[in-house]
């Protein structure tokens, strides 16, 4: 059975590390050359442990994927520029065919997004993996969710709950068509992290925040921290294909709780939102405004109305 230094070498010593890397994996720590003056450091860390975050039965490859997208996601949500990242892996044994595909999962995803694997750990356990993200921006520039104010137009990217629906269908809860169940789980286990729609909201958004709990659960964490309230259009919430295929209000629930949908949820000031409408329409980018920030003091009002059993996934509940 292969021990932790002979893993660690084969599987994620990678030999084309950037300059900013003066020691990566390898010794007790990383050693990091920091950019240029003027910008500021932005951490973000997520634990994905199994059956619990991703169904037992992933393959490793998505696995790996989905661990790094989401951590990539945060980035984009803050406007940062993706550097580094650190990975904690818990293996309950040392399957090497699970080993080289979660390998390759990770370096596609890593490489495709200009970020370096620099150090980490592996022990025995129940399968989890923690990957810690390190990346720039500018100073002052960061996309925060306290900043939202009143009047801003309330955007997201892509559509939305695709990946609750992926989940549904693999718990058996919902039935969809093998073309639209392909495409559901797809966006379930390799959600594509939004960081280069970040690189164009610099200068336009005013708060920022990734869908991962679901809509609603998501931009209540906007008004709290901004103390402003919301009111959200349902009728103008992005749907795929595959979800305009549903009940209208199945699929309503699913985009507003269903969580996993590592899209951007953002505001832009009425100003903004004009300025941007040029280069919406020029690079046809899928972003939409599904509403509005008011001052109702930290609530969502939804028009029309719809009933819902909860307001998005809750870690401890």
């Amino acid at each position: 059975m292969a021990d932790e230094f002979s893993i660690i070498e084969r599987y994620f010593t990678w030999d084309d590390s950037p300059k900013s890397v003066h020691q990566g994996v390898g010794d007790d720590a990383a050693l990091l050359n920091l950019p240029l003056e003027q910008q500021q450091l932005v951490v973000s860390v997520d634990t994905l442990i199994s059956g619990v975050h991703f169904p037992v039965e992933t393959n490793a490859h998505a696995i790996a994927h989905k661990a790094l997208a989401v951590n990539l996601s945060d980035l984009a949500a803050m406007g940062a520029e993706p550097a580094w990242f650190t990975l904690s892996l818990t293996l309950p044994n040392t399957d090497t065919e699970w080993l080289s595909e979660f390998s390759e999962g990770l370096k596609s995803l890593a490489k495709l997004h200009n970020i370096f694997l620099v150090g980490g750990d592996t022990c025995r356990g129940k399968l989890s993996i923690t990957i810690q993200v390190m990346g720039f921006v500018k100073q002052g520039k960061a996309l925060l969710r306290s900043t939202a104010q009143q009047g801003d137009h309330i955007y997201v990217t892509g559509t939305l709950g695709d990946a609750a629906a992926g989940l549904a269908v693999l718990q058996n809860r919902l039935f969809l068509s093998p073309q639209d169940t392909a495409e559901c789980v797809s966006k379930l286990e390799y959600p594509q992290p939004r960081n280069s729609m970040s690189r164009l909201l610099q200068g336009y958004a005013s708060a920022c925040i990734d869908i991962s709990d679901g809509l609603l659960a998501d931009l209540q964490h906007i008004l709290d921290a901004s103390n402003v309230g919301a009111k959200i259009n349902t009728h103008t919430i992005p749907l795929s294909s595959a979800l305009k295929k549903l009940d209208h209000s199945k699929a309503l629930e699913l985009a507003l709780i269903g969580g996993d949908d590592y899209e951007l949820l953002f505001t832009i000031s009425p100003l903004k939102a004009y300025q941007l409408k040029p280069l919406i329409r020029s690079r046809k980018l899928n972003i939409r405004c599904i509403g509005t920030i008011d001052q109702s003091m930290n609530k969502i009002k939804l028009h029309p109305e719809i009933n819902l059993p909860h307001n998005g996934y809750q870690h401890f509940s």
